[in-house]
Order: structure tokens, then C-alpha cells, then sequence
């Protein structure tokens, strides 16, 4: 490391947020269900969104429990740290579902359900009515329910933090991280999240937070295993031992996934011995992908850059406002019956652009800083 910061793991999560957004402009053209969607879907799109499917939103948690683990140790305590993350997330969470989110639903609902309204009777009259309407539950928190998670898991670990004597969590950190060394660490938390897939099977994750508990325990062995990377780094000795095999795994775990996907694309169900070896394909993948991903970054990116600080500071707003700058784009140019390829190229120009103009207002205007998801001055 340099200077006790791990530079590797602030780029890992710039290009993990970054790849999150790419899907959701990829979400505009495939054929699986989403608020806006091309006139025509194309089926090809699903395979290399598949390829990230595994790992893209465990690899958040990740980074996310390292980050927060680094903010404890900065703060000092269970309370402080409480209160630090309660204010970085629920603020801008607040904010994007009254302001930010509302167009989503309502493209949705008139794009797909034949809901009669305009946009302002919408926001006004609907969507803070605590109902559902065709399904979708108002008002929505949709893709920021990555930051409830997220939010829930730092004030779980707050507590554990405030709960367990210092000693006591210097000892349980040593012991996870020896039960975690060498080879232990690809391959341990790959079992969990098979063994997590085979008590849960049928389990579709529903973003709710309250029905969602398979979910949790995929995502907090994630976000623990991050956390713990950040207090016991010696764990990356046992990624610079097994990332290059697990990259190798990774690529192969992709293989039968791709080729469930290929052979019964779209709504065509597969026969149940292909879907089992499809989800567990996708958790070898998924795990797999991480551990190379975190080779990569601890190898080749522990390095600072002039960007760096401010791409980091970046990352949150433009996730908050990034999706639905994309379909509301991809609402016009459905509406103008737009080809495939000037579409994606039109919404990639036009979320980067939107992203950054977000960023760039919100950062200059103080009471507007921590409504983006920013530190106030």
C-alpha cells in the first residue's frame, strides 16, 4: 500500500460504479423487462451483460465494506461512524426519491401500463400516495436500493462494532482472515454462495429490503469480506496468490452460462438441469471474477492519479442521477423510433454529459453538496 491507502481499491470502485451504468443504458436494449425498452430488443445484448451479472453488484459491496471499514477507523467509534454514513446515504437517498426517480415510474406506467396522466399529475397526485399501481409500488426508491442495502449493512456493522469489545473484534478479524488465507479465499467464499443459492433456490431478488434475506447473505459476505481486507490487508498476499487461477476460473465459469442464455434465449425456459448448472456456474463466475479483478487492482492500480480524488468523489452522484437520465432519453427515443446503434451512442453521450453536469452544479453549490451524496464544506 501507499501511505496506508489502497489506491487499487478507489479505482475498482470508479470502474465498478462506471460499468454499473454501462448495463443499465445496456438494460434499454435487450429483452428482459425495464421501464423503457427499443421497439425492437436485441437477444446478443443479454450475453455480455450476463458476463457481469455474477459479480457487478457484490463487487459494490465489496469495496463499499472496505471503504467503510477505512471511514471507522478514521472516525474512531460506532456512533460517529453511524452518524457519518446515515447522513452520506440517507440524505441523497431522500432527495433522489422526491426529486430525482419520479420520471422513472411514471415512463413506466405510460409507457407500459397505459397510465393516462402527464408528468406533473403523476408526481403531484400519485406518487407520494403510499399504493401500487400496476405492480409498481410509489414512491420507489428503484436503483438506489443498492444505498438502503448499503445503508442497513453499515449500521448492522456499527452495532456489532458497538456490541464486541475492541479485543474481542482484533481477535475474530485475526481468525476469519487465517480460516481466509492462500487458497482458502477463492474458494470459501464460493461455497457460501453456492450453499446460499442451494437453501434458496427459487429466490428472485426483489430490491425490498424486507423479503429479500438470500440477497443479504450473498451481498454481506461480500461487503464483510471487503471490510475485512481493509483491517487485515495481509489478506491480499492470498490474492496475489490465486487471482491469475481464479481469473482463469472465471472465464470458464462464463462458458455454460453464456450457453444457457444462448440456446434458450429471452422468455424460453430451460430445462431444469441447465438452470441448475447456470446459477451454479454464475456463482463460481461471479466470485471468481472478483477475486481476479481484486488481483488486477492490487498489481497494476495502486497508484495515485491527479483524477483519481475527484473521480472518486464523482462516482455517488452520477450514480444517483445516471439511470434516470437513461430512461428518459431512451422514452424520446423510443418515441422518435430511433436505430440501435445511434440510440446507445445517444445515450452513452448524453448520460456522461448529464452525470457530469449533476456533478459538477451540485459540487459548486453548498446546501445542494450533500443532497448529490457529497461532504459539505
Amino acid at each position: 500500500m501507499t501511505g496506508g491507502r489502497h489506491f487499487g481499491m478507489d479505482w475498482l470502485r470508479i470502474g465498478a460504479f462506471a460499468l454499473l451504468i454501462l448495463y443499465h443504458i445496456g438494460m434499454y436494449f435487450v429483452p428482459w423487462g425495464w421501464h423503457v425498452k427499443i421497439a425492437e430488443p436485441i437477444d446478443w445484448v443479454t450475453i455480455p451483460m450476463l458476463a457481469t451479472n455474477g459479480w457487478r453488484l457484490a463487487l459494490l459491496f465489496l469495496v463499499s465494506g472496505y471503504a467503510s471499514a477505512a471511514l471507522f477507523a478514521k472516525l474512531g467509534g460506532s456512533s460517529a461512524f453511524a452518524r457519518s454514513r446515515s447522513a452520506r446515504l440517507l440524505i441523497p437517498l431522500l432527495f433522489a426519491v422526491v426529486f430525482i426517480i419520479p420520471p422513472q415510474p411514471w415512463i413506466d406506467l405510460a409507457g407500459q401500463h397505459g397510465y393516462p396522466h402527464g408528468f406533473l399529475h403523476f408526481w403531484l397526485h400519485d406518487y407520494f400516495g403510499s399504493q401500487f399501481i400496476d405492480g409498481i409500488a410509489l414512491p420507489t426508491w428503484q436503483h438506489l436500493w443498492f444505498v438502503v442495502y448499503l445503508w442497513v449493512y453499515t449500521m448492522l456493522a456499527a452495532l456489532l462494532l458497538a456490541l464486541i469489545p475492541e479485543t474481542a473484534r482484533m481477535r475474530i478479524a485475526d481468525r476469519v482472515a487465517a480460516a481466509l488465507g492462500g487458497w482458502r479465499l477463492l474458494v470459501l467464499p464460493m461455497l457460501v454462495w453456492i450453499a446460499i443459492y442451494a437453501a434458496f433456490p427459487d429466490h428472485d431478488e426483489t430490491h425490498a429490503l424486507f423479503d429479500d434475506g438470500p440477497s443479504h447473505l450473498h451481498y454481506l459476505t461480500a461487503f464483510a469480506i471487503g471490510w475485512l481486507l481493509r483491517v487485515r490487508p495481509v489478506l491480499f498476499e492470498a490474492v496475489a496468490r490465486c487471482w491469475k487461477l481464479a481469473a482463469v476460473l472465471a472465464l470458464i465459469g462464463f462458458a455454460p452460462i453464456a450457453w444457457v442464455e444462448w440456446t434458450w434465449p429471452g422468455d424460453i425456459r430451460a430445462p431444469g438441469w441447465a438452470i441448475l448448472m447456470y446459477h451454479l456456474a454464475r456463482q463460481v463466475q461471479g466470485w471468481a471474477t472478483i477475486v481476479a479483478l481484486l488481483g488486477i487492482a492490487d498489481r497494476w492500480w495502486n497508484r495515485d492519479h491527479p483524477q483519481r480524488t475527484m473521480l472518486a468523489e464523482a462516482v455517488f452522484p452520477f450514480y444517483i442521477v445516471h439511470q434516470t437520465i437513461i430512461v428518459v432519453v431512451g422514452w424520446y427515443l423510443l418515441k422518435a423510433d430511433a436505430a440501435a446503434l445511434p440510440s446507445f451512442l445517444i445515450l452513452i453521450a448524453t448520460t456522461t454529459l448529464g452525470c457530469w453536469l449533476f456533478y459538477r452544479i451540485g459540487r459548486n453549490i453548498g446546501w445542494l453538496r450533500p443532497l448529490i451524496g457529497l461532504q459539505g464544506r
